[in-house]
């Protein structure tokens, strides 16, 4: 289904809760639901089966952190069978990955984002709040070897806080398989307001002038890789290089509304329809409508509340 602009919708991120296991200092406080409000993996599915038959073809489950929750295994395998959906994905801060990985597999999920803002153990511990670098690392092992493919890793640098190890994060793509993707600090907490703080694509390009541009069928990300690179490099620029013409996705929050764009507070109730299938992708097809041209970020309509392990 398109929405206004023509922009054909074909990608749902599903954010299961909005509880996480770690403190990131550019994360939003979230007020979006709490733990006895999220939904079921029933009602889950019912949803997304609803967005298939509106044309959405690629699930992402997201959060907060989506491994804090012990049934997410179910929740994976459900969205799985759902009619029309031909990729699952997941985005985590990989500190339960690694004993998830093979069950998720199991389950149905083809790739996996994961965060990770530094390969140093004391300014990973400042970013997050958490001593936990060491099990991220074994996270992303677990992944590679449990054949979730392709594994990403998301990070977001702020000048003079982790960009220093900018190096150490571009050689995991060298040494491995493993798309490296640097995206620009959003305005989601005090840190993210600040300007200052935004280490641009451009800047990232000029400090690793060897990375050449390569195809890729993503809008969002911008790849490049290098001679003896095993993965490549992302740039996503929400900031300074808007890909909003070209946005393909919307997303369902952890208690049943729905956000048509992650840049902007509107979000609709779509609960009260579920159980009347007919109302139900009557409501998903109007939401898909009301999708705005662009993120407002910057603005006050801008969205905040979110954090980026759901962005």
């Amino acid at each position: 289904m398109k929405d206004s602009f023509g922009r054909e919708i074909t990608y749902l991120r599903v954010s299961v809760t909005q509880r996480c296991n770690l403190n990131c200092v550019y994360c939003g406080k979230s007020d979006c639901a709490k733990k006895e409000t999220e939904l079921s993996p029933d009602t889950i599915e019912k949803l997304v089966r609803a967005f298939a038959k509106c044309g959405i073809n690629k699930i992402r489950i997201t959060g907060g952190e989506p491994l804090v929750r012990s049934d997410i295994c179910e929740i994976a395998g459900r969205i799985r069978t759902v009619e029309g959906v031909e990729t699952l994905a997941l985005t985590t801060n990989g500190v339960y990955l690694a004993q998830y990985a093979r069950e998720l597999k199991s389950a149905g999920l083809d790739s996996v984002n994961i965060s990770l803002d530094s390969t140093d153990g004391s300014t990973y511990r400042h970013l997050t709040g958490a001593d936990v670098l060491k099990k991220v690392l074994e996270g992303i092992d677990a992944a590679e070897r449990a054949g979730i493919s392709p594994v990403k890793i998301n990070t977001v640098l702020m000048k003079g806080v982790n960009s220093d190890g900018a190096d150490d994060l571009v050689n995991l793509a060298k040494d491995r398989r493993i798309d490296v993707r640097f995206i620009e600090l959003m305005p989601f907490s005090d840190n993210g307001e600040d300007s200052s703080l935004i280490v641009t694509g451009d800047e990232i390009l000029r400090e690793f002038p060897f990375l050449k541009p390569v195809e890729s069928e993503e809008s969002t990300a911008k790849y490049y890789s290098a001679e003896g690179f095993k993965g490549r490099v992302g740039l996503i620029s929400p900031i300074t290089h808007k890909f909003c013409s070209s946005c393909n996705r919307i997303r369902l929050l952890s208690d049943g509304r729905v956000k048509p764009c992650l840049g902007y507070e509107t979000a609709y109730d779509i609960l009260q329809f579920i159980d009347d299938e007919n109302k139900l992708l009557e409501e998903v097809k109007n939401i898909i409508l009301k999708k705005p041209a662009g993120h407002s970020f910057g603005n006050e309509n801008a969205g905040h509340g979110l954090n980026r392990t759901g962005g």
